[in-house]
């Protein structure tokens, strides 16, 4: 079965910073569904305001791949390796995708984020995420609705409106620490995926 005729998980590919971009394009190319989160910022230049975009997550982006033929992503120039354990890739939950390609595709002010598993969990109730859950954290005036990639350890934070979250959730009370103020967790332990593995057969 081809890459165009299954829907394949979603997988982690680690690659070279500053070669995110240029692997997407060459892998959607060639019929791979690929997920480059980026957030766009205004850089002021001499003469101009240019609008720019970083990836959300520096070193990733996310691929839909059929796990046992995974050589011609391997071999996609600046792909490091797929993230998994030992040599096995390891999916991406397709939840948690979803809320950052909503996340991307709102318009709202999308930011990378210190990785948090603790917190106070609350449904989106209105607005452009409505129907998405996430830790939501109060800095002073302004509230954000934090959503992760727990396989990568990797969290954003989407800027909301206090309207949009049920009035259960308490969100008030909840406050934490500017992100400087943050020690990020490390990333999830990873190895070198075998490149001489295979085509077509699962190490």
């Amino acid at each position: 079965m081809s890459i165009h005729d299954q829907q394949w998980p979603w997988f982690a590919i680690m690659v070279k910073v500053n070669r995110e971009k240029n692997a997407t394009v060459v892998l959607e190319s060639a019929g791979y569904k690929c997920f480059l989160p980026v957030n766009k910022f205004a850089r002021q230049w001499s003469d101009r305001i240019k609008e720019s975009e970083r990836p959300l997550f520096p070193g990733y982006f996310f691929c839909r791949m059929n796990p046992l033929n995974r050589l011609p992503v391997l071999v996609t120039p600046g792909v490091i390796q797929i993230v998994g354990i030992g040599k096995a890739p390891i999916p991406v939950e397709e939840e948690e995708v979803t809320a950052i390609q909503r996340a991307a595709e709102s318009g709202l002010s999308v930011v990378p984020w210190p990785y948090m598993q603790v917190g106070e969990i609350a449904r989106i109730e209105q607005g452009p995420l409505r129907g998405l859950s996430g830790i939501v954290i109060k800095i002073k005036s302004e509230l954000k609705l934090v959503l992760s990639v727990n396989l990568l350890q990797r969290s954003v934070a989407v800027e909301i409106d206090c309207t949009w979250v049920s009035a259960r959730f308490g969100v008030g009370a909840i406050a934490i620490p500017h992100p400087s103020q943050v020690t990020p967790r490390p990333i999830v332990h990873v190895k070198l995926e075998d490149r001489s593995a295979p085509y077509g057969k699962a190490s």
